[in-house]
């Protein structure tokens, strides 16, 4: 059993010790909470259930404390991947929720799986999650101050493998603020987000650099392919260099392999393996 969450890259919000140890301190006790989880659940609950807990951080870029969009205006997108099943759902742009990744989970039973927009907004509604508006003063002030894109990278997410080497990846974001209302990140794509029975990976880092990379899908093909992780990963982000493309990733593979990396300095992450290890 093995766990992996990211927090995004830590030039999301302020870049001072304080907020690095809070960061530290937070994915350390959240990726511990995340492996105990597992050894009663299976991948698929574990990643909801860690994503859940970092969406409610108000440190990172999801869920609560996530990014202001340009009309003043918070829209979460999620997304969550059962490695077992390939069944792949998401929520686009849904606003006034407090965790988007449990409306993912909610359709993960549904034919049609992937909602944006008021769409998404009503089935949350409907299936009882009510009002929440997940703003914060700290992402206020950053709004009405207009930060400089260079901070306004995050997002979080966990990849799991549980007892019965199933595996699961899920992702969650506030977007990269200050974008136009509509935008899709890749969160809540299978660039961004993807898992089978060989590997699941969680991306963090510009949404249309990860789209365009195909990063996700790519990595864990690569893997199915007879690829070792570490390799697939650090092939599939050099090909992102001619456009100087921004990423970052956390993978397991069904063998147990477990990694991270990042196109530029850094991604914050947590893993537990039976010990835990935190960026520093």
């Amino acid at each position: 059993m093995k766990i992996i969450i990211h927090g995004g890259f830590f030039s999301e919000s302020l870049t001072n010790q304080e907020v690095k140890l809070a960061k530290q301190e937070a994915l350390s006790g959240i990726v511990q909470l995340g492996y105990k989880h597992l050894q009663t659940h299976t991948a698929l609950e574990t990643a909801v259930y860690t994503v859940r807990l970092l969406e409610d951080c108000e440190l990172f870029n999801a869920g609560t404390g996530s990014q202001i969009q340009s009309d003043g205006k918070i829209r979460l997108s999620a997304a969550l991947m059962d490695g077992k099943t390939q069944r792949f759902s998401g929520v686009i742009n849904i606003e006034d929720v407090k965790n988007p990744i449990c409306v993912a989970e909610k359709l993960q039973k549904y034919d049609d799986r992937v909602l944006s927009g008021k769409g998404a907004c009503d089935f949350a509604i409907e299936n009882g999650h009510t009002y929440y508006n997940p703003e914060t003063p700290q992402r206020r002030r950053e709004y009405e101050q207009k930060l400089s894109d260079s901070i306004r990278l995050g997002t979080v997410g966990c990849v799991a493998l549980d007892m019965h080497g199933n595996l699961a990846a899920a992702t969650s974001t506030g977007g990269k603020g200050f974008e136009i209302p509509g935008r899709v990140s890749d969160s809540a794509t299978t660039a961004g987000n993807y898992a089978n029975a060989f590997a699941g990976i969680s991306c963090t880092g510009v949404g249309e650099d990860i789209v365009s990379g195909s990063v996700a899908t790519k990595i864990v093909t690569r893997v199915t392919d007879g690829m070792p992780l570490m390799a697939a990963t650090e092939k599939t982000l050099e090909e992102m260099k001619p456009y100087d493309g921004f990423a970052g990733i956390i993978g397991i593979t069904a063998d147990g392999q477990i990694y991270h990396s990042d196109t530029h300095p850094y991604m914050v992450w947590a893993l537990h393996d039976g010990e835990v290890e935190v960026f520093n």
